[in-house]
């Protein structure tokens, strides 16, 4: 197979824009929306990433995002920022529903987990249809 041909498969697998976010630090934390109802990722979908004040019980807004084409959002929050607590990732289910002409149940979802251990990898799949949805940690 010639080079340029290996180039062109290696373009249509990751993406230069793919190959630039993994090269950086990847985030501790990750996230990917599935659309399980129609069997494609969710894509296009907003989210925020919330850390939780143990003196308060407020929430602290750390960064805000949408799901990329594979419905991933990467870069969710750096090493250095990931300290052991209780966080909270909101998703804006009815406007993605929405945007695919549907409605949905469920207007948003949030999953509240616990960091015991910052050095560790999570990750924290969100699988998602119009009137149901389901989490778990993965790997």
């Amino acid at each position: 197979m010639s080079a340029s041909r290996l180039q062109q498969l290696k373009s249509q697998i990751l993406p230069d824009n793919k190959l630039t976010a993994m090269a950086g630090s990847p985030s501790p934390l990750t996230t990917h929306v599935l659309n399980t109802a129609m069997g494609v990722p969710g894509s296009n979908m907003a989210l925020s990433l919330y850390q939780q004040d143990p003196s308060t019980n407020t929430w602290n807004l750390i960064t805000t995002g949408t799901t990329n084409d594979d419905g991933r959002c990467p870069g969710l929050i750096t090493k250095e920022s990931f300290t052991s607590g209780v966080y909270k990732m909101h998703f804006e289910t009815a406007q993605y529903w929405a945007s695919l002409g549907e409605t949905c149940f469920y207007p948003y979802v949030e999953i509240v987990f616990t960091i015991n251990d910052p050095g560790q990898k999570y990750h924290i799949p969100l699988l998602l249809s119009r009137f149901s949805y389901s989490t778990y940690r993965g790997s």
